[in-house]
């Protein structure tokens, strides 16, 4: 598939965003920076031109690779819940996909680092996110259960596809007062869980069902 361009067409007029914004509203999104984020992120670019109609739509579509695009509402909740209750000034993401919620979050951080396992996907989110002159990004193609260790701490880790378990090593990477959010559980029945490092334990918080695809290990070009 070949990657999005920025002549790409797509369902782009202020209109069609404010109308997804909106429905984030309705669905309990109040950050006012994440809501900001969502309505300028041109989504349309971050996936093939046959989809590009339905990008302001608040649902998850394909990019290839088996991947998707996770679904705006989603994106934003958890974009949310990484910056509520502190700062996050350094933000590891596993997964980086096509590199829309690295947009997302990009302004609202100092530094993103972000794994990808498939190659091709991280050349082209490398692309868009250049394109979009988004330049507090970093990228590795690695295996993500593993995080970055070199890089660590981290005040937050997102994780954008789903563990049967969080891989501890994710946790040791994470500061005191860090927070962790993934999507935990096998196909079709995850929880997004919003974990605190405190400096005694692991608090554990719900913050509703959602559907990911797995994460997997190992590389691929």
């Amino acid at each position: 598939m070949e990657g999005p361009r920025l002549s790409g067409i797509g369902m782009t007029s202020a209109r069609t965003r404010e109308r997804l914004v909106q429905r984030l509203l309705e669905q309990g999104i109040t950050d006012e920076r994440v809501l900001d984020r969502i309505r300028n992120v041109p989504r349309h670019l971050f996936m093939d031109e046959a989809l590009a109609s339905r990008a302001y739509e608040d649902t998850a579509l394909p990019i290839g690779f088996g991947q998707t695009i996770s679904q705006p509402f989603v994106v934003a909740q958890m974009t949310a819940a990484v910056l509520k209750a502190g700062e996050a000034s350094r933000v590891l993401e596993i997964g980086t996909g096509c590199g829309y919620q690295t947009a997302v979050l990009s302004p609202l951080v100092a530094e993103i680092y972000t794994i990808e396992r498939i190659a091709s996907l991280l050349t082209r989110a490398r692309r868009t996110l250049r394109e979009l002159r988004i330049r507090n990004v970093h990228y590795r193609h690695d295996d993500g259960s593993v995080g970055w260790p070199a890089r660590a701490p981290f005040d937050g880790i997102l994780l954008t596809a789903a563990p049967h378990a969080v891989p501890p090593a994710l946790f040791d990477q994470l500061k005191i007062g860090g927070r962790l959010i993934a999507p935990v559980g096998p196909d079709g029945r995850q929880e997004l869980i919003r974990y605190i490092k405190t400096e005694a334990r692991i608090e554990r918080q719900s913050l509703g069902l959602v559907s990911f695809v797995p994460l997997l290990s190992g590389l691929q070009r």
